[in-house]
């Protein structure tokens, strides 16, 4: 605008324009023009009309607030024939879109992928009540009996969506249109409300109670009106679930219970009958009998199609109310136990069943059946161990006498992955499961019990668990005989993986998701999607993997124990790429809240890393503790091949705490307990830790061929990481023999080469810093370059690590230099690329070295 135009008095738009000069390009905006008065709405004709030369006009308007339909301005405009028109319609936004927009609002840590979806349904996709609920739910805190999850306490889940109140600004609009509305109308209205759903003329005119003539007229005003809208060819309905609930909310109780009962009597009359909404429609007009009746016909019928969430959701509801009767509630609660261990768990889930099993009218057999799912559900979905495992072995005293359910309890008792309790006792309920099961004669039992027979075999290293694996009856017919073989298949594939099998754990993982899905197990396929992202880690699969398991994390931020191999992957990739505060929180988040209730291999691997990052910080007093308390763990569970990611690291540090004596005492016990044990990864291990010893002893020649040897051992697997950490470990070893030996150097430049291919930048760092600190590496030539404005490669490594968060001290440790000299690095590199803050490097440091930077 020119200066001191916006004072000028003008009383037309053509004043107005005409006083910018002749040919000077314009963009007129006019919004809602549906709000006009006539003589705005006569301005705005007139000037397109006749309109200036350069003239680029948008008018944004709602059809359905139009005074004259289709007619924007209120009546026809006469557009200059050389005038280019086009009108487009914005309708709602995608899945895709309300996902990022949440995420951009709210966090990304706090939308779990059940709250992303509930967003869009009940939002319908319209922007502004998508950006409405937002703004609500910012400040949304736990829901009431919510537990923490490793991702934090304040995630926000479907139900979050479902109790926010309708946005004040879309029940005004809503409200108001209803207000415009004559009686039949407004009934009308009242009957979609209550419907919730898309419904034909006929079933609307009915549930209003109006006559087929009265109906169409009512509906043809609502649509006019834009109350209603057409959702697809004869289906009418509101545009969004929270459109009808502005208008449910307006109906008072009685008016509500009589459009309910219509509401039931028009769905009892569709084929299929939809028997969820119609249960729906029963206890509002009270009809409880039939409530229950179609509730329970709904989840059968949900649980037949596999849809077990869907049936989860609606036992849990019915359940929660003080109307079901004790003989209905038993039979319901069954229902909900027997579906909530194959899909996935909610906390809602865990309180009603536990104020099932303490309800002292429900006969003891009753309790412990729901007690034996309740315990299945927090030790295998919850990550609760100790809480599972006591619910558990109640169930077996509660189901004496029943012998095919205490067979399933006493074969969940004999899984070792739990820390409570040594091998022994997991082995002891093992015999006791096969001798119930075959009494039982129960098909299902017995594939339950062979399932977990094959799940204990592979966890320790028995190669009989294979030949079981194979005998598991994969063609059988029975659904529930197919959940529990494609258990049986999906924890060989987890096990596979911590053996080091990693050829089978491939084989396994077209099998297993497979077998899961074809049985309904969503569990089960969830639960092998995180077990492929840890093989993907260590057979040195990285591209794109810490994305993958980041949505991972999110997705299934409500089931913790399955987010614990994303979170490890997690934990070691920041670790290599040295960003080491990232790395220790997800290390710690692994495990959860208490180490003492986590999987035991899952523990064993956390506590390694945590290992390592002490390590690399100096701290040999953490590093020792951890060390101590991770070796106390396993020792006191007995299945030591879990030691494979937990042995060397706590060899180490014990070792450089200055008890190589205790170092030696471990790696003799790990010996022992993987002796005659089929565990590519632990016997690997094992190798790795007799060279830390031999280096320990100064013996660098026998150290150097021990990690040589490690280092084909890993290959074989392959576990490209490890192998080149070897290379790396027998090059500083050769070197520490034989100072200008070329072998040492090689092997330091292969460890370098393999780490950077990888992506492992904090690794290629440290052993580049190696290979610059012996004599017989290969120099530039004399005299130092000249770099200006342009990073050196010193000064390239050190604002990368700064950039991921590593302090002076911890850079100078990685690369070997002082604090005062990555000081000075640091502020050269903050200059060079005119940055104030180490954080800014992070997204500058990335030129390489010699490149110039903007």
């Amino acid at each position: 605008m020119q200066p001191g135009l916006e004072q000028s008095p003008v009383s037309s738009l053509s004043e107005l324009t005409a006083s910018f000069g002749r040919d000077v390009p314009m963009l007129l905006v006019a919004e809602d023009v549906q709000r006009a008065g006539e003589q705005d709405a006569r301005a705005l004709r007139t000037f397109l009309e006749h309109p200036p030369a350069g003239l680029r006009a948008v008018l944004t308007y709602r059809p359905e607030e139009l005074a004259s339909p289709g007619l924007v301005l209120g009546a026809p405009v006469a557009y200059p024939a050389e005038m280019n028109l086009l009108r487009l319609r914005l309708g709602p936004l995608d899945e895709a879109t309300v996902h990022e927009m949440a995420v951009k609002a709210l966090g990304e840590d706090r939308c779990s992928a059940r709250f992303l979806t509930r967003l869009y349904e009940r939002s319908g996709g319209i922007a502004q009540a998508v950006a409405d609920l937002l703004t609500e739910l910012k400040t949304a805190g736990p829901l009431p009996g919510a537990r923490p999850t490793m991702v934090g306490r304040d995630r926000l889940t479907a139900r979050h969506v479902d109790e926010a109140a309708v946005p004040v600004r879309l029940t005004e609009l809503v409200v108001g249109r209803m207000a415009a509305l004559d009686e039949e109308t407004r009934r009308l209205a009242w009957a979609a409300a209550v419907l919730d759903e898309a419904a034909t003329e006929d079933e609307l005119s009915s549930v209003a109670d109006l006559s087929v003539d009265s109906g169409r007229s009512a509906l043809t005003a609502a649509l006019c009106e834009a109350v209603l809208h057409e959702l697809g060819l004869g289906q009418y309905g509101f545009r969004m679930p929270m459109e009808a609930a502005a208008v449910y909310q307006l109906l008072a109780g009685p008016v509500r219970r009589e459009l309910h009962g219509r509401a039931a009597a028009v769905l009892e009359a569709r084929r299929p009958t939809p028997w969820a909404r119609l249960a729906r429609h029963q206890l509002a007009s009270g009809r409880t009998n039939d409530w229950l009746g179609s509730v329970e016909k709904a989840a059968r019928e949900a649980v037949e199609a596999g849809d077990h969430e869907s049936a989860i959701a609606l036992l849990e509801d019915t359940l929660a109310n003080p109307l079901v009767a004790h003989p209905n509630r038993a039979r319901l609660a069954l229902m909900l136990a027997r579906s909530a261990y194959s899909a996935l768990r909610s906390d809602q889930t865990v309180q009603v069943l536990r104020r099932l099993v303490e309800d002292p009218e429900l006969p003891a057999a009753v309790r412990g059946e729901i007690r034996l799912d309740l315990g299945l559900l927090l030790g295998n979905h919850l990550g609760q161990a100790a809480e599972g495992r006591a619910d558990l072995m109640k169930s077996v005293e509660e189901l004496r006498g029943h012998a095919r359910l205490a067979a399933r309890a006493m074969a969940a008792l004999a899984l070792p992955y739990w820390p409570d309790g040594p091998l022994a006792d997991n082995l002891s309920w093992l015999t006791r499961a096969e001798t119930t099961a075959v009494e039982s004669g129960d098909p299902v039992v017995r594939a339950a019990v062979a399932a977990n027979q094959v799940t204990v075999l592979l966890s320790v290293g028995d190669a009989e668990g294979w030949r079981q694996l194979e005998r598991l009856p994969r063609e059988h017919v029975d659904p529930e005989v197919l959940q529990h073989v494609a258990r049986g298949v999906c924890n060989a594939v987890d096990a596979a993986t911590w053996l080091g099998e990693y050829t089978r754990a491939r084989a396994l993982l077209v099998e297993g998701p497979r077998l899961a899905l074809r049985s309904g197990s969503v569990y089960q396929e969830q639960m092998v999607r995180g077990t492929e992202l840890h093989l993907d880690m260590v057979t040195g699969r990285w591209a794109g993997l810490a994305s993958r398991a980041r949505a991972y994390v999110a997705e299934v931020g409500d089931t913790p124990f399955a987010a614990g191999d994303a979170m490890l992957v997690l934990g070691v990739l920041a670790m290599a790429k040295g960003d080491w505060a990232q790395a220790g929180t997800w290390l710690s988040a692994a495990v959860g809240s208490s180490e003492a209730s986590g999987p035991v291999p899952l523990t064993a691997a956390a506590a390694g890393g945590r290992i390592r990052l002490a390590l690399a910080r100096e701290d040999l007093e953490t590093a020792a503790r951890e060390a101590s308390d991770g070796w106390a763990a396993l020792r006191a569970k007995g299945v030591w091949v879990w030691a494979a990611e937990l042995a060397p690291w706590a060899v180490e540090a014990t070792i450089r705490a200055g008890e190589p004596a205790t170092a030696r005492e471990l790696v003799v016990e790990f010996a022992a307990g993987i002796e005659e044990r089929q565990a590519p990864t632990a016997t690997a291990a094992l190798v790795r830790c007799h060279a830390l010893l031999a280096e320990a002893d100064g013996a660098f020649p026998e150290a150097a061929e021990h990690f040589r040897h490690a280092r084909t051992r890993y290959q074989s697997l392959p576990r490209p990481y490890d192998a080149a950490l070897m290379a790396e470990a027998a090059g500083r070893c050769a070197l520490a023999s034989s100072p200008s030996t070329t072998a040492g150097l090689s092997e330091l430049a292969d460890a370098a080469m393999e780490l950077e291919a990888l992506g492992a930048s904090r690794d290629v760092a440290r052993v580049r810093a190696e290979l610059r600190a012996h004599p017989g590496a290969e120099r530039p030539a004399r005299g130092r370059p000249r770099y200006d404005e342009r990073l050196s490669p010193r000064e390239q490594e050190v604002a990368e690590l700064a950039g991921a968060g590593l302090s002076n001290r911890e850079i100078a440790a990685t690369l070997h230099l002082s604090p005062r000299t990555v000081e000075q690095h640091v502020a050269r590199a903050l200059r060079k690329l005119g940055v104030v803050s180490r954080n800014e490097l992070a997204l500058k440091a990335h030129d390489k070295p010699g490149r110039r930077t903007n």
